[in-house]
């Protein structure tokens, strides 16, 4: 599904990853592991277009993404939580859920609604909210919720529960968990797998912005 080959990227001359190799298969669920300012957030925004690797591939599904606009990701059912939400504070709940369903024109907007709100149905109680109004573990479920409404084959999870309160961080674990074994592809960035070890079919550490061998326990 998603194969990232060697890849290659600076952020204003400060070198962020340096040969980083990493593949998702389809419908699995892959863990990506490093410190903080190892290269995990810098991985998922080159995945996204937000970086252009200098050397290296992303491609996904055979597809090169280099070649791609960035906004092209949400057309092919790329769904992205990044590590600060990203989400537009005077817009609704709703409406930030619907932001890259309006971008891929493929997409029903009730039926990825409908999807959304039977699996986080808590978020159909407070979509005429505005984001500014919602505490930070609220925006990190709308921030699920929007990538799930767009990722109908890869899912991009960046720190998903860094900085949650406990009972929010399981909730986002039952709804990340009942990802597993359906058809939708999975990358989680974390500094740790304590969340997610069970889940994950296969692990990549990253440190200093290139792959790492982990050694047996």
């Amino acid at each position: 599904m998603l194969t990232i080959e060697g890849i290659h990227v600076a952020i204003q001359g400060v070198v962020a990853l340096r040969g980083l190799s990493l593949t998702v298969p389809d419908g699995a669920m892959v863990g990506l592991i490093g410190r903080n300012g190892a290269g995990k957030t810098s991985t998922l925004r080159a995945v996204m277009g937000h970086l252009a690797p200098s050397q290296g591939q992303i491609r996904f599904d055979g597809q090169d993404l280099a070649a791609l606009p960035r906004h092209a990701r949400a057309a092919l059912g790329i769904g992205y939580m990044p590590e600060d939400r990203g989400l537009v504070p005077e817009l609704t709940v709703e409406e930030n859920i619907l932001v890259p369903v309006w971008v891929a024109r493929s997409l029903r907007s009730d039926e990825r609604l409908a999807l959304v709100y039977r699996v986080l149905p808590e978020l159909q109680e407070m979509k005429h909210r505005r984001a500014m109004l919602l505490s930070g573990g609220q925006q990190k479920l709308v921030a699920l919720a929007r990538a799930l409404a767009v990722g109908t084959r890869l899912l991009l999870l960046d720190e998903p529960f860094e900085g949650v309160a406990p009972a929010l961080s399981k909730r986002l674990g039952e709804v990340i968990a009942g990802l597993k074994g359906t058809a939708v592809s999975v990358l989680i960035a974390q500094s740790d797998l304590n969340h997610s070890r069970r889940l994950v079919d296969a692990e990549f550490v990253v440190e200093r912005g290139a792959n790492v061998q982990r050694e047996p326990a």
